[in-house]
């Protein structure tokens, strides 16, 4: 036990050890030897789930992204150099994930780590990377940790948890008239930033969460928080949680004899939540940073979404279209136009600036992916869907949702 506990912490001196001797800015001479970078390959690392209750989001971020990056090597890479992914499983665990990034920079020497997933998971290696100056590009968290304070070597693609639960509690206390709001989440750093989005989407209001109910992450021990929210006389909750446990709970809540409007963050999975959840689905809403892949709507939002469909069922014909690989394609995009931009004479640093370049890069007339020197999160914008029938729709008449829902009148808060 005591030789195991050695080896790890003489791991971690190693990297930090080694990343500590590199140079702030890398010197950009041909002859420089960069990490991960050779004449005809460039060597990405990325930590994801890939077995365990995390699964869906990890197999479908990492399929999302290896479609268009399989795509470029087919056409010849990058300046001729092809992407090399390599993805190693953590089980949406902290201390594997921790484990992985080490690997990936002592043993693996990747140029730049990639579509990690997961909050409680992606913002433990936050140390790592900084003191390795190593990229780390598209996440698929909003955590506002990866945010704040800025860190030159994070590069954020989508949006974040406040901003997804700020527009929630907007349209449900403004559109819907409801302001009895509780707040169901996991109990570690997702569900916690979660949270403190929706607390400050609510002093907005004066206001506060009517109850607050949790659980652990892996289980699905949601009675106790469920519980909570039932007591409390709450109209709506909103949700932070992943697939499984978010199910349970809508289930048993609408067994119950409580009318609860459901609201959940994109975390959640949104098509695995509606094939979980099956006819019990209906009228469950959903926060997204891109919309349902399947939508027709979608088509017309986002200019993308067919090439994108098209290297999904060229390079993985058994997977199905999502909002989770759909996000991760375009985390694959940002990370492609980078190394393009950079240059034949890749560094990290000139990776970083490269990004740092790209504005107001066109999806469609309404959104674009942007970043400079002082943002590192390319896009802003929130979509909400709602299940009907088994399937995800786009939701944008709150006014008939609110007809719909018809809450009992609320108390002032």
């Amino acid at each position: 036990m005591k030789r195991n506990i050695f080896s790890f912490w003489l791991l971690a001196f190693l990297t930090l050890a080694t990343a500590c001797d590199r140079p702030a800015q890398v010197d950009d001479s041909a002859s420089q030897e960069v990490p991960g970078v050779e004449n005809d390959l460039i060597r990405i690392g990325s930590s994801l789930a890939l077995s365990g209750h995390a699964s869906f989001l990890g197999v479908n971020t990492l399929r999302g992204a290896q479609a268009y990056i399989n795509d470029v090597n087919d056409n010849g890479g990058v300046h001729g150099r092809k992407i090399k992914l390599i993805a190693l499983d953590d089980k949406y665990d902290p201390p594997l994930c921790i484990a992985n990034t080490q690997r990936l920079l002592v043993e693996e020497n990747v140029f730049a780590l990639f579509c990690f997933v997961g909050t409680p998971t992606t913002v433990k290696i936050i140390p790592l990377v900084e003191r390795a100056r190593i990229p780390l590009i598209g996440m698929f968290t909003g955590a506002n940790a990866l945010r704040s304070p800025f860190h030159r070597y994070i590069i954020n693609v989508r949006a974040s948890y406040y901003q997804e639960t700020g527009a929630a509690v907007r349209h449900i206390v403004d559109d819907l008239g409801i302001k009895k709001i509780a707040v169901f989440y996991q109990y570690d750093a997702y569900g916690l930033d979660g949270l403190r989005g929706a607390e400050l989407a609510l002093q907005k209001y004066n206001a506060a969460p009517v109850a607050k109910g949790s659980y652990i992450r892996g289980t699905l021990n949601v009675e106790e928080g469920l519980n909570a929210v039932l007591n409390s006389g709450a109209e709506a909750v909103v949700m932070i949680g992943t697939y499984e446990p978010c199910a349970k709970f809508i289930r048993l809540a609408k067994n119950s004899d409580k009318k609860l409007l459901f609201y959940n963050v994109s975390f959640v999975g949104a098509e695995e939540l509606a094939r979980l959840l099956g006819k019990d689905g209906d009228g469950v809403i959903v926060s997204q940073v891109v919309p349902p892949p399947e939508l027709p709507e979608t088509r017309s939002m986002l200019t993308e979404v067919d090439r994108y469909i098209e290297l999904l069922k060229r390079y993985f014909p058994d997977v199905k279209a999502n909002s989770v690989s759909l996000e991760a394609y375009f985390n694959a995009m940002v990370l492609v136009e980078g190394l393009k931009r950079a240059g034949r004479d890749l560094t990290r640093e000139r990776l970083i600036d490269a990004i740092e370049t790209i504005s107001a890069y066109p999806l469609n007339k309404d959104n674009v992916i942007s970043f400079s020197s002082t943002d590192h999160q390319g896009m802003d914008k929130v979509y909400f869907t709602v299940i009907e029938n088994e399937r995800l729709v786009l939701l944008t008449d709150w006014a008939k949702l609110a007809r719909d829902f018809k809450p009992p009148v609320s108390e002032q808060p």
